[in-house]
C-alpha cells in the first residue's frame, strides 16, 4: 500500500462555498490549492516572528549580563 503525500482536513461547508466564491477568477485551480497557499504563508509569518523574537530574547539576555558584570 503506498503511502499519500496528502491529508484531508475538514473545514465548515460555508467557508468551503466562501473560498470557491472568493477564487473564481484567480489563479488557484481549487480550495486546497488556496487553503495551502494561505497556511504555508501564515507558517512563513509565525517562523518569522519565532526568530525575531528569539533575537529580541537574545538582546535581552546580553544586556542583563552585561549589567551583571558577565559580558
Amino acid at each position: 500500500m503506498k503511502k499519500s503525500k496528502y491529508t484531508t482536513i475538514s473545514i465548515p461547508l460555508p467557508l468551503y462555498k466562501n473560498i470557491q466564491h472568493l477564487i473564481e477568477g484567480t489563479g488557484f485551480t481549487s480550495a486546497s490549492d488556496f487553503v495551502t497557499f494561505v497556511l504555508r504563508e501564515v507558517m512563513l509569518d509565525v517562523k518569522g516572528k519565532e526568530s525575531r523574537q528569539s533575537i529580541v530574547k537574545r538582546k535581552l539576555i546580553r544586556d542583563r549580563l552585561k549589567a551583571l558584570g558577565y559580558l
